[in-house]
């Protein structure tokens, strides 16, 4: 088990259905040589979603561990998920929060000079006051507020309220393509011991594409299926960009929450075009 996945396991992170197993107690047959990033995705090198970052932890003895990820919605607002905030308060003394844009990040005990040197530090951690555990509507939504505006990156665009309804309404989701990006596990390996999620360092930004299944008031659901053609989110894609292109433009309508425990069926991803989730923004972002 790797120390990031004890990190990830210990903070009950993405998905929140499931915890980090102890899947490297036995050694597979063999590991893949260019594992995909996110699952069943596909390595970001070409830096295309420049605008996801990794929010990181740096603990006492100077190495850093990517918990979640997120996305630059403001110069200096990072937007992830309420449960990942929320874990970093827990902490207590000796750790501090810092952004990552890198779309390679080595971690742990690989922590490497050109890694610190790109971390932008967090001067206030925000998370939502009204996050809560329902499964209607969570607000699991966190704002990190850095202390300086990372250079050349154009914010995100969020959605207007109410997008997806409307989009929904005209049967404009049904065969929708939406795009997930982060810095979680990457692929399931099977066969030769126990299953186990490949855990790349140094982590390189992945993204994916998904499509619809369901819509209610708070969550988005998303088919992340690899025999219908789908990638998705796992552990460590928490607070996660989800973009749908609309009208040509490609609008940031939802962050990653949660989804199923071997990361091949859903991922539940927490509306932004909501009311409750703008109404956060909107009092929060600098």
């Amino acid at each position: 088990m790797s120390s990031r996945c004890v990190a990830l396991a210990l903070a009950g992170l993405v998905p929140l259905l499931a915890a980090c197993e102890p899947d490297r107690t036995v050694a597979p047959r063999a590991l893949p040589s260019t594992p995909a990033q996110i699952v069943n995705g596909t390595p970001d090198i070409a830096n295309t979603y420049s605008n996801v970052g990794a929010f990181i932890v740096k603990v006492p003895n100077g190495q850093i561990f990517p918990i979640c990820s997120g996305t630059l919605i403001a110069p200096t607002a990072f937007l992830t998920a309420g449960h990942c905030t929320a874990f970093f308060e827990s902490l207590g003394a000796g750790f501090t929060a810092y952004v990552s844009f890198r779309n390679v990040i080595a971690w742990g005990a690989k922590t490497d000079a050109t890694t610190l040197a790109s971390l932008i530090p967090v001067t206030d951690v925000i998370t939502n006051p009204s996050f809560n555990r329902s499964q209607s509507n969570s607000g699991d939504i966190g704002l990190l507020i850095l202390a300086s505006a990372p250079a050349g990156l154009t914010p995100a665009t969020l959605p207007t309220l109410g997008l997806l309804d409307e989009l929904n309404e005209k049967n404009g989701l049904k065969n929708a393509t939406f795009t997930v990006a982060g810095y979680g596990l990457q692929d399931r390996i099977v066969g030769g011991g126990q299953p186990f999620f490949t855990d790349a360092n140094p982590v390189t930004r992945g993204f994916a594409f998904e499509s619809f299944n369901a819509l209610n008031n708070g969550y988005l659901r998303l088919s992340q299926n690899p025999s219908t053609g789908d990638g998705g989110a796992c552990f460590g894609d928490s607070g996660g960009p989800n973009f749908l292109s609309v009208g040509g433009q490609q609008i940031l309508v939802a962050i990653t929450i949660t989804g199923d425990a071997v990361c091949r069926a859903t991922n539940v991803v927490y509306r932004l075009d909501i009311p409750t989730a703008q109404e956060f923004l909107a009092a929060n972002l600098p």
